[in-house]
């Protein structure tokens, strides 16, 4: 019985040293300075703000304090203040094991240049304004006219149909706002105008487009329009 006592003071004896080391060592860490900041980006498009933009950010947000135990309280915050960002899609900011401060950072992806009264800007994938930026220049259609971006998300979505397709990113150059969310298009080796109409029926549309303008090829009539209609869903008005 002694025996088996003493087996059991020894065990406890081990647990509470493996735990005062343990606790050391947490303890430790948490003192430690954070050695490097690193960004990575993730996703396409990464062109818009650069790295070193983002490590000033997260340095101003730091408040003088390189203590990993002091960073990790405030990750959220920095987070918040890298998602602030009107370029930042998403950002995710964390301590990594090796003493390192880490982000992912997914930047957003403008699909249109709009000119109104109040300037330029980008309208980006998720269809809210992304400004200029002086790093890189985005070729992208170009879109004139006054939008209530918010509360016309059809209107976005036309415009995030001709990004995602290869032969409308590049066909397309601008899209012009008219009376009742009408849109007219210009293409970017043509002279005629593309009357699209409302932001409905849009894949049946450019569907439309794309036929018409592999016969138009092939047929060797292009040039000879002034106006292709794509408001009428059955078929393809053209006007010379």
């Amino acid at each position: 019985m002694k025996i088996r006592n003493n087996e059991n003071i020894r065990l406890v004896l081990a647990v509470l040293a493996l735990i005062s080391l343990y606790s050391f060592t947490v303890i430790k860490n948490n003192k430690r300075k954070i050695e490097e900041t690193e960004i990575e980006f993730v996703g396409e498009n990464n062109v818009f703000i650069k790295k070193k933009t983002i490590k000033n950010l997260l340095k101003e947000k730091c408040e003088n304090t390189s203590e990993i135990q002091k960073i990790r309280l405030i990750l959220g915050d920095l987070e918040s203040e890298l998602n602030k960002n009107a370029i930042i899609e998403k950002a995710d900011v964390f301590v990594s094991i090796d003493g390192k401060l880490k982000a992912k950072v997914k930047q957003k992806i403008p699909v249109v240049r709009v000119f109104d009264d109040n300037g330029s800007f980008y309208i980006d994938y998720q269809g809210t304004k992304m400004p200029l930026t002086s790093t890189y220049t985005a070729r992208v259609p170009i879109f004139l006219g006054n939008l209530d971006w918010k509360k016309n998300p059809e209107i976005v979505s036309v415009l995030k149909y001709i990004y995602d397709d290869d032969f409308l990113k590049k066909n397309i150059t601008s899209i012009k706002l008219m009376p009742k969310n009408g849109l007219i298009m210009t293409n970017r080796n043509y002279n005629f105008e593309i009357e699209f109409g409302n932001a409905i029926n849009i894949e049946r549309k450019f569907k439309n487009y794309k036929a018409f303008f592999q016969k138009a090829i092939s047929d060797s009539t292009i040039k000879k329009y002034n106006k292709i209609n794509l408001k009428f869903t059955q078929q393809v008005v053209c006007t010379k």
